[in-house]
């Protein structure tokens, strides 16, 4: 399976945090399962920790290695995403999640998040949200 992970997901993986769900980590860790990261969210990582509001184990310039670490992919935003993310209802004000959510509806892939405000994004798709 394929699965795109959402920010705070990500930062919980890499920090050990038990906010995490186990059944979440266990996707994550499943070696059958591709794993996406968003380039969006290491662009929020960096601004947010640049900015002083989010604090993270090393600093910025590291976090690449727990991406490819964990055989986590980055995802790149495209054309068709952008597209996707002018369509989507403004459930969710926040550009990061927005983004992320048109990234996971164009590219077919379940998103791993705690954000039930995402999971409006995934009605009507063949996509889900797991949490």
């Amino acid at each position: 399976m394929q699965f795109l992970i959402d920010t705070q997901i990500f930062l919980w993986f890499i920090s050990g945090s038990s906010d995490l769900k186990t059944n979440c980590k266990r996707l994550i860790e499943d070696e059958n399962n591709r794993i996406f990261i968003s380039i969006a969210s290491l662009w929020e990582i960096s601004i947010k920790t640049a900015l002083g509001k989010l604090e993270i184990s090393g600093n910025y310039e590291t976090i690449i290695e727990d991406i490819t670490g964990n055989d986590i992919e980055i995802l790149p935003i495209s054309f068709a995403h952008t597209v996707e993310q002018y369509k989507l209802p403004f459930y969710h004000k926040d550009p990061f999640d927005r983004i992320i959510a048109a990234q996971a509806i164009v590219e077919q892939l379940d998103l791993i998040s705690s954000d039930d405000i995402s999971e409006q994004y995934m009605e009507n798709k063949a996509i889900r949200r797991v949490w």
